[in-house]
């Protein structure tokens, strides 16, 4: 928990994006301390950095981009990043999305589990709130507090008569999110397909990697993982877009229809807020943990 991380050993996974519809293969590798999160598209050679303001697109999913090139999709694998605590870490895309896999985070966890944690010898950084921080943004809004810990609270709000509203909240750790968020898989309605594909969206979407919901109900013949299964997958998304500083927050995030675009603004307006938090960082134990107000770019 003190120490910052990395992966111990470099892994490998392939699949299809669910928006590009390309087959597209994710290698992590370890990085020094201090590195942060740096993505690489090998087929460009081209480098992005982790950062809010790296985002240029929240159309259905979080694409980072720099330069010319652009990575989409990157929330689920930013989601374990950071409840694995991995502060330090390359990232190689030989293309434009990160695969979908089964639409969840599981399979994404099982891989960084496989890698292994190196602990490293510089001290981790997380980002405390202390003073409330709120984006309206329509009707959606999403709100983080001070909090010992990690907290997430999440309402979904639909019209379609079988989702209808949804609240799920925790407090999370590595173990609750690997049983209880992780799994959650991507969801889209029926009526939305032909509309996203007219988009250049969605063209890798299948029943194997999302959830689809007609008037009637769940289309796939497997069902859903939880009753809740929607719910807890924009918990997913908000926890890995939250994780576009690279630093854990430690605080309650309350999001109320919340999805990409306004957990992004966010975290722009909470990188730009200096007096909404503190940076803490961990020494060897609580006795020699520092906390400073300063800007995250520090």
């Amino acid at each position: 928990m003190f120490y910052q991380k990395t992966i111990a050993n470099e892994i490998s996974f392939e699949g299809v994006g669910l928006h590009t519809g390309k087959l597209c293969s994710v290698t992590l590798r370890p990085a020094d301390i201090n590195t942060g999160i740096i993505f690489f598209r090998t087929d460009r050679g081209k480098m992005i950095k982790l950062s809010p303001f790296a985002v240029v697109d929240t159309s259905f999913a979080t694409t980072i981009g720099y330069n010319g090139s652009r990575i989409k999709t990157i929330e689920h694998l930013m989601a374990v990043l950071s409840a694995f605590e991995i502060d330090n870490l390359y990232i190689d895309v030989n293309g434009p999305e990160i695969p979908a896999l089964d639409g969840s985070a599981a399979q994404i966890a099982e891989v960084l589990s496989k890698a292994g944690a190196s602990i490293q010898s510089a001290p981790r950084k997380v980002i405390k709130i202390t003073k409330p921080l709120r984006v309206v943004d329509g009707k959606a809004n999403i709100t983080v507090l001070p909090y010992n810990g990690r907290k997430f609270s999440q309402l979904i709000e639909f019209k379609n008569h079988f989702l209808g509203r949804q609240h799920y909240g925790i407090t999370l750790n590595l173990q609750r999110f690997v049983d209880e968020i992780s799994p959650a898989r991507t969801f889209g309605f029926l009526k939305d397909v032909e509309m996203l594909r007219q988009h250049g969206l969605g063209k890798g979407g299948s029943l194997d990697n999302a959830v689809i919901i007609d008037q009637n109900g769940v289309i796939n013949p497997s069902g859903t993982r939880f009753p809740d299964e929607f719910v807890r997958h924009k918990v997913l998304d908000c926890i890995g877009d939250l994780y576009l500083c690279g630093f854990q927050i430690y605080g309650h995030v309350i999001a109320e229809r919340s999805g990409h675009t306004t957990n992004v603004k966010l975290m722009k307006m909470l990188m730009n807020s200096c007096d909404c938090y503190q940076t803490f960082q961990f020494g060897q134990d609580e006795s020699t943990s520092r906390y400073h107000a300063t800007s995250i770019l520090e």
